[in-house]
């Protein structure tokens, strides 16, 4: 049996203020500090060897992987930074209060798209200083590779490749991959095999362990770490 563990970063400083944060490069708060060390605790538990370590670029991301190694003792592991990992752009919402938004846009609205598979906000304006082509992490990602907005399935459709040609082959041995709630969104509705209306529904817990059991290249279940935190999967 090998195992593949995909965490959402911890609550980042925009998630404590409740706005879109997308690709802009933010750090964890406090408590996201504190969850990424107790995903760290609960991993450790399990007294498993981890082999490959992925992240997206973004700092929240990769904070809360080091966090998880740092608990667990590890040290001086190769970890692969990924832009392919990142986050949804969330187009011109980036950087919005999603409780004004709703007021402004009504309810229905935002929650189309945030959670839709193709329905993409409008774009972000180049000049802003949100946008990737002004965030200095991102200068050695192809221009034609940094979006202006998505939506879960043009996030879909850069995570799995990804996945595909990094990941997946590598499901011999233990792996886990740190990353946002519609990148790993996008590896579990590839994963489960979940249809576009349940993915609309699915959730990502900060900072919750999700521990993917394989055995032959076969998928035999999956369960978050954190049992009082933990989101329905949708599947078993």
């Amino acid at each position: 049996m090998n195992y593949l563990i995909l965490v959402r970063h911890g609550q980042s400083e925009w998630n404590l203020e409740n706005r879109f944060t997308g690709w802009v490069d933010v750090d964890l708060a406090a408590k996201g500090k504190l969850e990424a060390c107790k995903a760290g605790e609960l991993i450790k538990k399990l007294g498993i060897e981890l082999s490959y370590f992925y992240t997206s670029l973004q700092s929240r991301s990769i904070e809360t992987l080091n966090l998880i190694l740092n608990t667990m003792r590890i040290k001086n592991q190769e970890i692969v930074n990924a832009w392919e990992l990142n986050e949804r752009h969330y187009g011109s919402l980036t950087g919005l209060n999603k409780d004004e938004m709703k007021k402004l846009y009504g309810e229905e609205k935002i929650h189309i798209f945030r959670r839709s598979w193709d329905n993409p906000p409008e774009a972000l304006k180049k000049t802003s200083p949100y946008h990737p082509l002004n965030i200095d992490i991102y200068k050695n990602v192809p221009r034609d590779k940094i979006p202006d907005t998505e939506s879960l399935k043009n996030t879909y459709e850069r995570v799995i490749p990804f996945y595909k040609r990094n990941i997946e082959p590598k499901l011999d041995k233990n792996i886990i991959v740190s990353a946002h709630g519609n990148s790993i969104r996008s590896l579990c509705k590839y994963l489960f095999d979940l249809d576009n209306k349940k993915i609309s529904s699915l959730e990502i817990p900060t900072g919750n362990p999700l521990l993917i059991e394989i055995e032959e290249g076969k998928i035999k279940n999956a369960s978050y770490l954190d049992k009082e935190r933990a989101k329905d999967l949708l599947v078993f």
